[in-house]
């Protein structure tokens, strides 16, 4: 019986001691793991589309710090519109601190049948293998494994529509109220073919808005706004700088005061950069000359309804996309032969800098000089037409602009998900 009892506080001792060695176990491996995440890449994704969450969900073996600075992996990303209708993503990984000099680039075509979810599991693996070289000297290196399909077709893929693209689209839209509705339809269709040498986009877009209002005697008044527009840009490359093209357009609109504007223009465009530098740097300079057919709906402040001109445009873009922010801005100059002083310069431009650790701006702006209104109508405007911005109205310059400045400071890592109760969004209200 003695022995019975001291077996069995052997084995309560044994129960007691099952958990608190477990527990030990798993504090010295969470500190084992906590010691190699210390250790871990610090990567910056410098990306405004990017789903961040599932990012770090899929590749937790690295730390994602929320200034450039901080990382030992500047990871750029920038993308453009590809031929094939989808978008081409070019990831830029640039070495930092003893990984100087480590860079590298990974290019994604999306296809534009590609859901959603598919293009974010693309970018995320493209992401991994950029990551692998910098990730082999940390020590997470164990936590990764190397793969590959041995069902790889090697054969050529066959391409039957021969990079022609086809987009319908419509979007009909309802505002219905007890005194006001509205409803506005639009339609387009567009088609491309995109190839190294040549360009070809055609767009055809309709877009009707009906707006009615009710007062307090029952009395409904409706107003109108109609628009069809046939757009078709050809351009043919000319090498690694140059390019040559042919933009036509045809518009009728009851905002505009055209019945039917046709517009024909050759161009020629010098961009100082290689195109192939295209997501990262541009600065080009394209030139236009054409003529522009006119028939309006109602006499201009000229007494034409309907005439013919002369026109040319002079356009300059710089774009460019470094670690240090962004610059986009256009300068555009225009004018009618017939009359020099019928002519419009309009500056338009987006920069986004890091000024500091934790400290950015972004400006967001355009100002334009117009007297270029050939187009304006004779007769006056009624006062819903000038509020409601019916039919255009005479001005000689426009301005628009935007200021923001950001400051962040705290903790420099952000690996943690935590989707509950949504995500923090802008202004709310009640």
């Amino acid at each position: 019986m003695k022995r019975y009892f001291h077996f069995l506080k052997l084995l309560f001792l044994i129960l007691l001691l099952i958990p608190l060695t477990v527990s030990l176990s798993a504090q010295e491996e969470a500190a084992e793991n906590g010691s190699r995440k210390n250790g871990a890449l610090k990567v910056y994704l410098d990306c405004y589309n990017c789903d961040m969450n599932y990012t770090r969900e899929q590749i937790p073996y690295v730390n994602y710090v929320r200034e450039g600075k901080d990382a030992e992996v500047y990871v750029l990303v920038s993308s453009q519109n590809a031929g094939n209708g989808g978008n081409q993503y070019t990831y830029t990984f640039l070495g930092q601190g003893k990984y100087s000099g480590m860079n590298d680039t990974l290019v994604y075509t999306s296809s534009p049948n590609e859901a959603s979810s598919i293009i974010r599991n693309e970018r995320t693996d493209l992401l991994k293998m950029g990551l692998v070289r910098y990730v082999a000297k940390t020590p997470m290196r164990d936590m990764i494994q190397i793969t590959h399909d041995m069902d790889v077709d090697t054969e050529e893929v066959e391409d039957k529509w021969n990079n022609w693209i086809f987009e319908l689209r419509t979007s009909p839209r309802l505002n219905y109220e007890q005194s006001y509705n509205n409803i506005n339809i639009y339609n387009s269709l567009n088609v491309s073919r995109v190839t190294p040498e040549m360009k070809l986009e055609i767009e055809i877009d309709q877009s009707r808005s009906k707006q009615s209002y009710k007062d307090d005697d029952g009395n409904v008044t409706t107003f109108i706004q109609d628009q069809k527009a046939i757009e078709n840009l050809l351009v043919k490359s000319l090498g690694d700088h140059f390019s040559a093209g042919l933009k036509t357009d045809i518009l009728s609109s009851t905002n505009t005061n055209y019945n039917l504007g046709f517009k024909v223009m050759p161009a020629l465009e010098y961009d100082l950069y290689p195109y192939s530098e295209a997501t990262h740097r541009q600065l080009r300079f394209l030139y236009s000359v054409g003529y522009l057919n006119c028939n309006y709906i109602d006499s201009t402040i000229y007494n034409k309804i309907r005439e013919s001109l002369f026109e040319q445009e002079l356009r300059i873009g710089y774009e460019v996309q470094d670690v240090w922010g962004s610059v986009n801005i256009s300068l555009t100059a225009s004018n009618f032969f017939h009359d020099w002083s019928k002519n419009k310069v309009e500056l338009d431009g987006f920069v986004n800098l890091t000024i500091v650790r934790g400290l950015s701006i972004s400006v967001n702006g355009g100002v334009a000089y117009i007297n270029n209104q050939l187009n304006l109508r004779k007769a006056g405007l009624s006062e819903a037409e000038r509020l409601l911005r019916l039919k255009e109205q005479a001005t000689n310059f426009n301005l628009m602009g935007s200021v923001s400045i950001s400051y962040t400071f705290g903790s420099i890592y952000n690996n943690v998900v935590n989707p509950r109760f949504g995500y923090r969004g802008g202004i709310g209200g009640f």
